[in-house]
């Protein structure tokens, strides 16, 4: 499907009871699966058993096709972290496959990330000239090395994660484990989310609360953007908030709101389901259509239609049936083969649809294959008329910090008007939710907007190399 993806998905866990973590990682990981679906991993370790040593487990495809019931009863431990990746073309392999382990000669690190860093090749090629040797093309090798490297002048791991921290520059959500502690980082513009849980005597960091819901835990907080939070059995929770940036200068990545994160999830306060029905509103607003139905693309696109629905006063129904067994990483079919990708996907309700106007919401075009296909199939489907409207701006940049948004070449809305995409999509009518909505969207909160106006919170890198470095 057109779509950009998000690349990761984090999850920690440490019972400060002894009790073992992997099935509540397990469990926690299944919540973050629409994340990353290519590869996913669980390392852990026994607090109370021999220093440094890490058992783990990571494979290619989805977390219940990797991790079997045996597998996970053989992961001992009462710390641990796990992981669900992503990836952009031609670095899908299982040594790209995360959590990182990392032995050196304090002892053991286990880690994973979720994000980009832009100086990577920097920092890896600065790196390799004073002889470290890499495994993986991915730049959360790079962040392993230099907390390795710095933990050897520092007097706790959480001071070289925050020496560290001064080096990287990018998005990144970050879970270490080392042998006694949990440990939780987001860079300071926060690009990515990153929240801690409770449950009885356990702690908990994910990337969504919505995996903190499934394992049973209590939400607690945010970590906040540039904060490092250590999580210990002697000191429960502790913080380090000295590189946290003013609230004006923060950047959380705006799809988020808009796409990647669940919509019963909470990014920094604000309900990712409250930010999509007001995107939907927003849209009711400013490019209203007469019309007898209000539809989704699944199922990113049903909060906002469900908002515009509510806003116009237009009926919200269903147009589509998903192949819900379908992931991102099913063989496509080939180019003279008769069977369409999208249809595999997606299938139009033709007794929803025939003889209607309808007002088609998706959560964004990219390139715009998809978004053709899905209008053809509505008016095949018999109807009348089809107004599509997208609950973001167009896309006119890449995105440098952890999301596939292609070169600007590629994208439909490069060096074209939304008349001329409208034409190429084959709509009645298309309309784009208004870049100025973007901050009520999100609650008020700093938001990078980098791929809608070129406008990044900090200076991009100067070649593209998102195909060689990410996470």
């Amino acid at each position: 499907m057109d779509k950009q993806h998000e690349e990761c998905g984090v999850f920690g866990m440490y019972d400060f009871d002894g009790h073992d973590v992997a099935a509540s990682i397990y469990y926690g990981l299944l919540a973050l699966q629409h994340r990353g679906q290519e590869s996913c991993g669980i390392a852990v370790s026994d607090t109370s058993g021999p220093k440094g040593k890490v058992i783990s487990r990571k494979e290619m495809g989805l977390v219940n096709e990797v991790f079997t019931p045996e597998i996970l009863e053989n992961l001992k431990g009462d710390i641990g972290v796990g992981h669900v990746r992503y990836s952009t073309a031609g670095s899908s392999t299982r040594e790209n496959a995360q959590p990182l382990v990392l032995n050196y000669v304090k002892g053991t690190l286990g880690l994973a990330h979720n994000g980009n860093l832009i100086n990577a090749p920097q920092l890896r090629h600065e790196l390799e000239y004073t002889g470290a040797i890499f495994q993986t093309t991915i730049d959360s090798e790079v962040i392993a090395y230099h907390i390795a490297r710095e933990r050897l002048k520092t007097a706790s791991v959480e001071e070289a994660v925050g020496r560290a921290m001064k080096k990287i520059k990018g998005a990144y959500s970050l879970i270490v484990m080392s042998p006694r502690k949990l440990i939780g980082a987001r860079d300071p513009f926060g690009f990515r989310p990153l929240c801690i849980g409770k449950r009885d005597n356990a702690y908990f960091l994910a990337s969504e609360t919505c995996a903190l819901d499934t394992v049973g835990a209590e939400f607690v907080r945010d970590v906040l953007p540039g904060e490092i939070v250590t999580i210990s059995p002697e000191k429960g929770i502790e913080s380090d908030i000295s590189m946290c940036l003013p609230k004006e200068r923060q950047a959380r990545c705006v799809f988020e709101y808009i796409y990647f994160s669940r919509p019963d999830s909470f990014f920094d306060g604000v309900s990712v389901y409250n930010a999509r029905i007001l995107a939907g509103k927003y849209l009711a607003m400013d490019s209203p259509v007469e019309a007898d139905l209000v539809v989704g693309v699944p199922e990113s696109g049903n909060c906002a239609a469900l908002g515009y629905s509510l806003q116009s006063g237009i009926p919200y129904g269903q147009a589509f049936v998903k192949n819900t067994y379908v992931g991102r990483t099913f063989i496509q079919p080939k180019q003279k083969s008769r069977e369409s990708s999208v249809q595999v996907k997606l299938n139009a309700l033709k007794e929803a649809v025939s003889g209607k106007r309808i007002i088609m919401i998706d959560d964004s075009i990219v390139r715009g294959t998809t978004s053709d296909r899905i209008v053809r199939m509505l008016r095949e489907a018999g109807a009348k008329e089809v107004h599509m409207r997208v609950s973001s701006p167009p896309f006119l940049w890449p995105c440098y910090f952890g999301t596939d948004v292609p070169a600007k070449e590629q994208l439909i809305a490069h060096n074209r008007s939304v008349e001329e995409i409208c034409r190429i999509i084959g709509a009645d009518s298309l309309a784009y939710l208004e870049e100025g909505r973007l901050e009520a969207m999100a609650g008020g909160l700093g938001i990078c907007k980098g791929c809608f106006n070129g406008k990044y919170p900090m200076e991009p890198p100067k070649e593209d190399i998102r195909g060689s470095y990410e996470a």
